[in-house]
C-alpha cells in the first residue's frame, strides 16, 4: 500500500488516503510490544505521561484578512516575536522536537524512559510548512527505528483539533482519518499500525447519548482501542457518581437514543493543574505511592495516567527537561516505572483480562437521561427528555465534558458556530453527495477549509481576531464549495 507523498503536488496536506489507511490497521499485528522489557507481576504501579503539541493555521500571512496566506500561528510569532508572548516561538520550536534528542540519550545510558505523544495534523503540516525539519528528522528516528519505537507512544487525534461535542459527527470522523493519513505519510504505516490510543482535543467529551454512540463508534471503527477521558466527563452508570478506582482502565460505554451500545477502553486522566502537574513529573511521584490493586479477581500494578501540553507554560518550558531525565532514570529497574499505555493494556490482555472485566462508565449526565426515560409512560424521546431535565436544573447540558468546566465551547459562539455549521451542511450536501474521489484536489481542498473552521482554538481565545479568522476560513471554505461542486 502507498499513502503517498505527506505534501502533495499541489501544496495540501496528505489527509485523505482513507483506503490506505484502513488497509494498513486491518493487517496491523495484534500485539505492540515486546512484554519482557518490564516485570508486569513484580512492580507496584506505573506512570503514564503524554504532552499535546498544537498550533492552529490561521490566515494571518498577509495585511489584509480576505487575501492573507494560511499559515501556522508558530509562524505568526516566529515573525512577529515583540508582541504578547510570541517570543516564546524559537522554544516552542525546540519543544516539538526534543523528546527525539532525551530518548537516544536516555537510551544511550541503559535507561527505559517512556512517553506519549499527540500532536494535531495542524501542527505536524505548519512545521513543515515553516521547513523546520529537524523536528521531524529528530521525531522520525524515535517513532521508527526499532531500537527506540518502544519507548514513544503516539494517540491518534482529530486532524484539525476540534472537539467533539460541537462538531458535526460526519465531520469528527473526516478529522480522525485525515490525522491518520497525514501520520502514515509521515512516519510510514509501520508507525500508524502501532497507534492504538486517542485523545480527544481539549479532553472534550460528549455526552449527548447519540452523539457519544458516534464518536465512540468512529474511534473504534478507525482502529482505535482505548481513549483518554478526563475523569469529571464520566459516571458509574449506576450511581451517577465519578469512577471508583481512576487508576485503573475502565469500560467507556455510551448508549444512543436508539438502544445501539458502543464501547471502547477509557483510560482516566485525573483533574489537576496539568502542566505543572507533568513538567514535575508528579504522576511518577503519585503512583511511587500506591500499590498493587485487583481487576477480575487479578493482581495488577494501577497506573497513573496524565497529559498536558507539551510546551505551554514556563513550567513545561524549563522544569519538564530535567526532571523527565531525572525520573526515566531514577524509574529504570525500579517498583514503579514508566509504562505506555498500551503497553500496559498488553500486560492485562497477557493475563487474561479483557474489556468486558472492566468497570463501565458513561458520558457524564446521562443516568439522569435514562432514569426519566424509564421513569415515563410515554414513549422515550432524547430531545424533549434533555429539554425536560434543563428546565428541571441550570446545571444540566449536553455541551460535553472537557479538561476545564469554566469554558464552553458552545455558549456565546453563535456567531463562529453558524458560518462553521452552514460551511459543514453545504460540505455534506455538495461534496459529500458528489462523485469526486476523496484523492481529487477539490474534495482535499474543501476538506482542508472544512477542517481548519473547526479549530476549538477559535472559540478557546473567545470573541475578537480569533472569531474573525474562523469566519474568514468559513468564507473561502464556502467559495471553494461553492465554485468547484
Amino acid at each position: 500500500m502507498s499513502i503517498g507523498p505527506e505534501i502533495l503536488e499541489d501544496g495540501l496536506p496528505n489527509i485523505t488516503a482513507f483506503k490506505d489507511v484502513e488497509d494498513a490497521v486491518k493487517s496491523r499485528p495484534k500485539t505492540v510490544y515486546d512484554l519482557g522489557k518490564i516485570n508486569f507481576g513484580g512492580i507496584r504501579s506505573a506512570t503514564a505521561i503524554a504532552l499535546h503539541m498544537h498550533q492552529p493555521l490561521i490566515p494571518a500571512g498577509g495585511g489584509d484578512l480576505g487575501t492573507a496566506d494560511i499559515i501556522s500561528n508558530l509562524k505568526y510569532m516566529m515573525d512577529n516575536q515583540g508582541i504578547g508572548d510570541n517570543h516564546n516561538a524559537p522554544v516552542f520550536h525546540w519543544c516539538y522536537k526534543r523528546i527525539g534528542e532525551f530518548i537516544p540519550q536516555l537510551l544511550g545510558e541503559g535507561k527505559q524512559p517512556r512517553v506519549m505523544l499527540e500532536y494535531s495534523g495542524e501542527l505536524l503540516y505548519g512545521l513543515r510548512k515553516m521547513g523546520l525539519d529537524d523536528v521531524f528528522d529528530t521525531l522520525k528516528r524515535v517513532t521508527c527505528d526499532p531500537g527506540m519505537a518502544h519507548t514513544v507512544e503516539w494517540l491518534g487525534c482529530p486532524w484539525g483539533h476540534a472537539v467533539a461535542p460541537s462538531t458535526p459527527v460526519q465531520d469528527y470522523r473526516l478529522h480522525v482519518k485525515a490525522w491518520q493519513s497525514n501520520f502514515a505519510a509521515i512516519f510510514g504505516t509501520d508507525a500508524l499500525k502501532r497507534v492504538r490510543g486517542f485523545s480527544p482535543s481539549e479532553m472534550a467529551l460528549p455526552n449527548h447519548p447519540d452523539t457519544a454512540y458516534e464518536f465512540v463508534k468512529t474511534l473504534t471503527e478507525c482502529g482505535f482501542t482505548w481513549v483518554l477521558v478526563q475523569e469529571h466527563t464520566v459516571e458509574r452508570p449506576e450511581n451517577g457518581w465519578g469512577p471508583e478506582n481512576k487508576y485503573i482502565p475502565h469500560r467507556l460505554v455510551c448508549k444512543n437514543s436508539k438502544g445501539e451500545e458502543a464501547s471502547i477502553i477509557a483510560i482516566i486522566k485525573t483533574q489537576g493543574s496539568d502542566t505543572k502537574l507533568v513538567a514535575q513529573m508528579q504522576p511518577y511521584y503519585e503512583a511511587k505511592g500506591m500499590s498493587r490493586t485487583a481487576i477480575a479477581g487479578k493482581s495488577v500494578p494501577p497506573l497513573v495516567a496524565q497529559i498536558a501540553d507539551g510546551e505551554n507554560g514556563g513550567v513545561m518550558m524549563n522544569e519538564f527537561p530535567p526532571k523527565f531525565m531525572e525520573v526515566a532514570r531514577d524509574s529504570t529497574g525500579s517498583d514503579s516505572p514508566m509504562m505506555n499505555v498500551t503497553e500496559y493494556l498488553e500486560h492485562l490482555a497477557a493475563l487474561g483480562i479483557t474489556e468486558k472485566d472492566l468497570p463501565t462508565l458513561q458520558p457524564l449526565f446521562q443516568k439522569r437521561i435514562w432514569d426519566k426515560i424509564a421513569g415515563s409512560a410515554k414513549k422515550p424521546d432524547i430531545a424533549q427528555t434533555i429539554e425536560e431535565l434543563k428546565k428541571e436544573d441550570g446545571r444540566f447540558h449536553m455541551d460535553g465534558g472537557s479538561w476545564t468546566n469554566n469554558i464552553s465551547w458552545v455558549q456565546g459562539y453563535q456567531n463562529v458556530l453558524d458560518p462553521i455549521n452552514k460551511l459543514s451542511a453545504l460540505f455534506a450536501q455538495k461534496v459529500l453527495g458528489s462523485n469526486v474521489p476523496v484523492t481529487d484536489h477539490r474534495y482535499r481542498n474543501a476538506l482542508y477549509y472544512l477542517l481548519l473552521s473547526q479549530t476549538s482554538c477559535f472559540r478557546y481565545w473567545g470573541q475578537g481576531t480569533w472569531t474573525d479568522y474562523a469566519r474568514e476560513i468559513c468564507r473561502r471554505g464556502m467559495e471553494i464549495v461553492d465554485k468547484d461542486f
